[in-house]
This record gives structure tokens, C-alpha cells and sequence, in this order.
């Protein structure tokens, strides 16, 4: 039996509503959506139309319009952010910011990095304080997708707001898995992953802007809208709809939406799992823990066997254990700097929709055997 513990880089395990869903409409819908007004192609606008409602009432979001669907948060977090600037802005970004914050920043080349404390936490007094006139833009995750910190992103959102920057949520590690409500944080800007706690399929994710949002285009291409112009349209979600999209996929992911009746719930357990798998391995000799403690985090644990390379451990737990993990940075190196495993990265540990209390146990126990056996 294999355990799939890496559930912060995607759910691997998809409900099977989801799959027949893909594979339905993989047959039916596999079209180019809005190009032409035959009845697959209306079909398929009709289905990406659905999804974005489905969305719309799980994010309490008030116009589906304003989500447009992309390949992964990375692509949404890069046009969010390219798309909010022009020359001269100045970006606030975190230390808990994975590279698909970090390397658009690096690249606007303007920034500002708000250091995290070995908690993983972000003071929110300390992003006001990095906010300088020309700041046009703020933008901090929500959960850390390397031990699983949440921050307090809505105090963070009203400290950009009371200094006329934009805010922008980077959802990846919280849609689906945590309440967002977009009305109540007031957001600018959430990029979000589809195939994560989302439990929709690869290649998908998505970019909501507020309606008084405007973004310049980043990439352009066929829309099926104003075919006549030569330039993009500038209304959403077509701004950001160049170029074929995965229906079938997208349609899947609005199946997925609907099941996830209350992400309150599936926080709940993910957070019990991880602090009962931190707990376990903070009765072990040797084993370094990263982050908080506390209930402000998800079901995401970063640890390290003292003296052993990370990669040495997570081959160790697939190969002898058949349970899979994630060693290494996660793609966010300066967090890494932050908990204090900048030198090595950790081994992570990330629970999900249908992980159980015997995968903890599972995984608890196949630690302590590494620990036995390397004595």
C-alpha cells in the first residue's frame, strides 16, 4: 500500500467524480471554447462558465466573470503581478513567498523582501513598514508551502489598502483546504492552484482581479472576443484568455469545487493530523522541527533528521515504506533561511483531503525506524 504524504505540491488522489468528469469531457468537449458558435464550442463556454460560478460561490466571490482560468498559480501569480505594475511601481513581497512570487519580483527588479521570524510567521507591521509612495503593489501568501505558517493576511491586505497599494493572495496552499472568503479580505488580486487542495486536475488554475482591478496584458493571442483587433480586449476574464484552454480539465475542476462543501472542515482535520505528526516527532531524539507549533498553520510539516540529507530520508521512506514526501527547498528558499534549514532545505510532510490518522502513525513509525536504523 503506498501513502502519498506530498500533497502541498499537488493531490495526487482525485475523487472519482473528478476523473469520470475529465474522461467525459475529454470525449465530448475536447474544442476550442468561444471559436465559432457550433454547439461543442458552446458546450465548452458553457462549461468554463460553470466552473467560474462554482468558484465564485465557494470563494464567495459575487461576479464568476472576474475569475479567468490558467495553467497553475505560477502563470496566475506572474500576470497578476507583471499585469498590476508599470514602470516605476515598487512590489512588497515576504520571505514565505515561494519562487513564483520571488522570481516575478526579481524580475520587475523594484522589491522589497519582509523577513519572516524562525516561526514563519510575517509581522504585518513590518510589510506597512516596507510600503514606501511608489509601492503599487503587495503581495504575500497565505499559507507557507513549506511548514504550513498561515499568515495574517487580512491585516496585511488592510495595511497595503491604507496606503493605496493593491493586495494580492497567493492561494495556492489554502483554496479549497481553507475558508476564502474574497468579500471579507477585500483582496485585489487571489491566484489560486486547481490541483491542489482544489482536488481538480493537472494544469489547472486560476486568477480572480477585484472588479475596480486593471491589468495590462502580459501575454496576447486568440480570445474568440474582438477577433477583428489587433489588441487585446481589456475586460476580464478575456484579458487573460490567449490561446487554446484545457476544457475538459477546467470542467473537471468545477466538479471538484462543488464537492468541497466546507473547507473550514478540511482544515480542521489537515491541521490535527499535522500536529499529531509534529508531536510524534518532537518525541524523538534528533528530529528538528520548522515553524509553529501553534494552530495557525495547515497540514504541512517541515522537519530534518540532524545530520542526514533530506533526500536520504524521503528515499528511505518510499523505498522501504512506499510513503511519499517531499525533500529539498519546495521552491521557496528564502523560507528555508527564515526556520533555519537555509543550508539543507527539510523533508515535508503534507496531509490532505484523504489522508487518515493511520497514514500519520504510518509515517510517525517509519521515521522512528530511520532513526533505529541509523543509530
Amino acid at each position: 500500500m503506498m501513502r502519498y504524504l506530498d500533497n502541498a505540491a499537488t493531490s495526487a488522489q482525485k475523487p472519482l467524480s473528478v476523473i469520470a468528469k475529465m474522461w467525459k469531457e475529454t470525449l465530448l468537449t475536447s474544442v476550442n471554447a468561444g471559436r465559432g458558435a457550433h454547439r461543442k464550442s458552446l458546450r465548452a463556454v458553457n462549461g468554463i462558465n460553470k466552473t467560474a460560478e462554482s468558484l465564485a460561490r465557494l470563494f464567495n466571490i459575487a461576479d464568476p466573470s472576474r475569475i479567468a482560468f490558467l495553467p497553475n498559480a505560477t502563470y496566475a501569480l506572474n500576470l497578476g503581478m507583471l499585469g498590476a505594475l508599470s514602470p516605476g511601481d515598487h512590489v512588497v513581497v515576504t520571505a514565505m513567498d515561494h519562487n513564483s512570487v520571488l522570481r516575478p519580483a526579481a524580475l520587475w527588479g523594484n522589491y522589497t523582501i519582509v523577513p519572516a521570524g524562525p516561526d514563519g510567521f510575517v509581522d504585518p507591521g513590518q510589510v506597512e513598514k516596507a510600503i514606501l509612495p511608489e509601492t503599487a503593489l503587495v503581495v504575500c501568501t497565505h499559507a507557507s508551502n513549506v511548514c504550513g505558517t498561515v499568515q495574517d493576511v487580512k491585516k496585511i491586505c488592510e495595511a497595503a489598502h491604507e496606503c493605496g497599494a493593491l493586495f494580492m493572495l497567493d492561494a495556492a496552499q489554502s483554496a479549497g483546504c481553507m475558508e476564502l472568503d474574497a468579500e471579507d479580505l477585500g483582496a485585489d488580486l487571489i491566484a489560486f492552484s486547481g490541483h491542489k487542495g482544489l482536488l481538480g486536475p493537472l494544469g489547472t488554475g486560476g486568477l480572480y482581479a477585484a472588479p475596480d482591478v486593471e491589468l495590462r496584458p502580459v501575454i496576447t493571442g486568440g480570445t474568440g472576443s474582438l477577433s477583428e483587433s489587433l489588441y487585446q480586449p481589456d475586460f476580464m476574464p478575456d484579458i487573460l484568455h490567449s490561446g487554446t484552454m484545457n476544457t475538459p480539465a477546467v470542467m473537471a475542476l468545477g466538479t471538484a469545487a462543488e464537492i468541497i462543501e466546507n473547507p473550514e472542515e478540511i482544515f480542521v482535520r489537515e491541521r490535527a493530523l499535522a500536529k499529531d505528526f509534529e508531536a510524534d516527532l518532537k518525541n524523538m531524539d534528533g528530529v528538528i522541527v520548522y515553524g509553529t507549533d501553534g494552530d495557525n498553520r495547515n497540514g504541512t510539516v517541515s522537519f530534518n533528521v540532524d545530520g542526514t540529507d533530506p533526500a536520504v530520508l524521503e528515499e528511505y521512506l518510499d523505498r522501504q515504506h512506499r510513503i511519499i514526501v517531499r525533500a529539498g527547498y519546495h521552491c521557496a528558499p528564502l523560507a528555508h533561511k527564515a526556520l533555519g534549514s537555509g543550508k539543507t532545505g527539510s523533508v515535508r510532510v503534507s496531509f490532505g483531503y484523504f489522508s487518515t490518522d493511520s497514514d500519520r502513525m504510518a509515517v510517525s513509525d517509519a521515521v522512528y525506524d530511520f532513526l533505529n536504523a541509523h543509530r
